[in-house]
This record gives structure tokens, sequence and C-alpha cells, in this order.
């Protein structure tokens, strides 16, 4: 892995809605009832492994060299906050119910980069590699993740799955542990086959309600 400086930086909306998660009493709740919205923030976890998804100014030292995107055990972790966004044209309007079979964007709150993988082999396990990728949320076509759930919606305390688009693998975790300089953070990459170690439940975020603008003096929005 290569430490490098910041990428690129959050937008002020990103930014208020990371501070009013990060002020106790301020707008942070483990997940409830009620449907993942679009443009929520949120933290995702891995139900087999325990570890939420996870990016940093951290490159691969291998593969594509991009930012790398790992699980982490910790729960307080700002870097563990992704926002839900829909494909460059459109389609997830702010607040509306993220559909089963929808395709999505997760953008990294801190850099502004998005959820991404492509045919690169993952470091520790050889499967594929993900990473962040893009600059202020725009990347390409390899950033669309379908959710795979059952239902209509995608349901805060339902367990799902996250098929990539262009190479149909599933956002996945296995185990593997990095070393220096992120030694104890979990591998994360794509499977090509639903299993246990693919299934992700939405955890502390914002949840944006239609028509309602984040205010840090709420639980949910």
């Amino acid at each position: 892995m290569r430490s490098v400086g910041r990428g690129a930086a959050a937008g002020p909306v990103l930014l208020a809605l990371l501070l009013a998660l990060l002020v106790p009493g301020g707008g942070a709740t483990k997940t409830g009832v009620g449907p993942v919205t679009c443009g929520s923030v949120l933290k995702l976890l891995n139900t087999q492994h325990r570890v939420r998804l996870h990016s940093h100014d951290i490159k691969y030292g291998s593969g594509s060299g991009q930012q790398s995107v790992t699980g982490v055990e910790a729960s307080d972790d700002a870097n563990s906050y992704w926002r839900i966004r829909g494909g460059p044209e459109g389609g997830c309007p702010r607040g509306s119910p993220v559909r089963c079979g929808q395709a999505v964007r997760l953008t990294h709150v801190l850099t502004g980069k998005n959820l991404h993988t492509h045919r690169f082999p993952s470091p520790l396990s050889n499967n594929q590699e993900v990473s962040a990728f893009g600059e202020d949320g725009e990347g390409d076509d390899l950033d669309l993740w379908t959710v795979r759930c059952s239902g209509q919606h995608w349901e805060r305390e339902a367990a799902v799955r996250f098929q990539h688009v262009g190479t149909s693998v599933f956002l996945s975790v296995t185990g593997e542990q990095y070393g220096s300089p992120i030694r104890g953070q979990h591998e994360v990459h794509g499977m090509p086959g639903a299993n246990t170690h693919n299934t992700w439940k939405a955890m502390e975020g914002i949840f944006i309600k239609p028509g309602v603008e984040p205010s840090a003096g709420h639980d949910e929005l």
C-alpha cells in the first residue's frame, strides 16, 4: 500500500452531513425501520465478517494503484461513510426509496471517490480488486452497483447484496487482513457468486426523507 495526499475534497453538502453525524445526538443513528433512500449517507456492515465498508487516502501498491477499499471493525471511523447516488443519468431523486434491482453509485464521503471494480486481481485473495475511483463523485460506468434484495425496496433492517453492473461480481469480504500501513483491515473484493460473504446491512447514517433537508437536530431525516 502507498500513502498519498488527500484526494478530491468532499463537497460542502457531504461535509455538513458528516459533521451532523459526528456531533453527539446530532443525527447519527443505528439503522431502524424503513427504506434506504437516495442521497442518504450511511455505513455498510458485512454481516458475515462484521466489518464496515471503508476507504482512505491510501493507494494499492499493486493492481490498479487506485485508492484502496477495505473493511474495518470500528463502528466510529469517519472514513466508513458512503453516500447513495444514482448513475450519471440520474434516476435516484433525493429522498426516494432505493428499489431492489436499481443501479446506484456509492460515493465515499471524505474523498469524493466512487466504489469501483475492474478486472485486476485483489492483493490478498486474488479475487477481483475493489477500489475507490473518480473525482468529486464523477468516475465512469464501472462505478455502478445493482442492489440485490427481496421485496420492492432496500429496507434498512434487511441484508442486501451489491452486484457490479459491468463485471457481475458481488461486493465481498472473506477475512484476509492487511499488514502495515493498514494493519488489521480486511480485504474487500469482488466474487463471482452470491454467498454468505457478500451480504451487507445499512448501519449508522442519515437517511433522507423526501423534501427534507439534513439537520443536526433529528435522528432521521
